[in-house]
């Protein structure tokens, strides 16, 4: 099944979230943070992340569900 451009957005959020989540488990450091400071543009950043995780998530369900039947 090919990719639309939300999968691939989705796909580029969270390789971007477990960067900055290895960064901060292994260096100390949110990369994140340090761009956009504590403002409301990093919280807007974190929930794009986490809709991207949702996204992916539920879009395995489906498909791994499709396979199913």
């Amino acid at each position: 099944m090919r990719w639309n451009a939300v999968d691939w957005i989705a796909w580029a959020l969270i390789v971007i979230g477990g960067i900055n989540w290895g960064l901060i488990g292994f260096a100390n450091y949110n990369l994140v943070g340090a761009i956009f400071g504590a403002t409301w543009l990093s919280q807007f950043v974190y929930a794009l992340v986490g809709l991207g995780a949702l996204w992916q998530l539920v879009a395995v369900l489906v498909k791994s569900q499709a396979v199913r039947t």
